[in-house]
């Protein structure tokens, strides 16, 4: 189970983007956040992936207090989560081919043996064809890209994903493959899910609860 209590975050403190904002997520359940853009639901979603440190409040997972994000958290708690961002090429190394980046989580962790199967098996289920693996982010569209993004953030087996805002750049068609990729994967793992959008009808197809910015945080100003 993921608690998120009373946190407040931001980049400046002195104007948080969230403020006293508390979420639970229970074991193998879809949880939709739904909101404007600007409210601050993706600080707060970067906050329950372990990414962005709160100036205030709580994050437990399984009930401990989490106390070091990051980097600095421990490798097994870092690796129960699998993150989608709204943009894929800000959150792809150009660099990489895209069966590299599938693969990265995988030689991060020193699981190297696993890489040529995992990669494969990802690459199969989020609808990537090899000759689309040899390519760079800028040699492939923005949909593409997000499947492989999609499959990096699998490819650890998480037992939590937190897609932020994950279809909204992409077309219905590819949306909802991602979608059912999604529904998949947690069909046969039992894994959480944290779905960030503003699409309220999407939220409530996929999810099993919606909880809505305003009633998450009513003091929220935005950001």
């Amino acid at each position: 189970m993921l608690e998120l209590r009373a946190i407040t975050a931001g980049y400046d403190r002195r104007a948080p983007a969230v403020r006293d904002a508390s979420l639970t997520v229970g074991p193998g359940e879809a949880v939709g956040l739904l909101g404007p853009s600007g409210c601050g639901k993706s600080t707060l979603a970067r906050v329950a992936a372990l990414l962005h440190r709160p100036d205030a409040g709580t994050l437990l997972l399984d009930g401990e207090p989490v106390r070091r994000w990051r980097h600095r958290a421990p490798r097994a708690l870092r690796t129960s989560f699998g993150v989608v961002f709204q943009q894929p090429r800000l959150a792809a190394d150009p660099r990489l081919r895209l069966t590299d980046l599938i693969a990265e989580p995988l030689r991060a962790t020193g699981r190297r043996d696993e890489v040529t199967g995992r990669v494969a098996e990802l690459a199969e289920a989020v609808g990537l064809t090899p000759d689309l693996l040899t390519r760079r982010p800028h040699e492939v569209s923005d949909g593409q890209l997000q499947r492989a993004c999609l499959a990096r953030a699998l490819v650890l087996r998480p037992r939590l994903l937190v897609c932020d805002e994950m279809t909204a750049m992409l077309d219905a068609s590819t949306a909802a493959a991602l979608v059912s990729v999604v529904e998949e994967y947690r069909r046969t793992t039992g894994a959480a899910l944290l779905a960030v959008g503003h699409d309220r009808t999407l939220l409530h197809r996929w999810c099993d609860r919606t909880v809505h910015w305003d009633d998450l945080t009513p003091g929220a100003t935005g950001a």
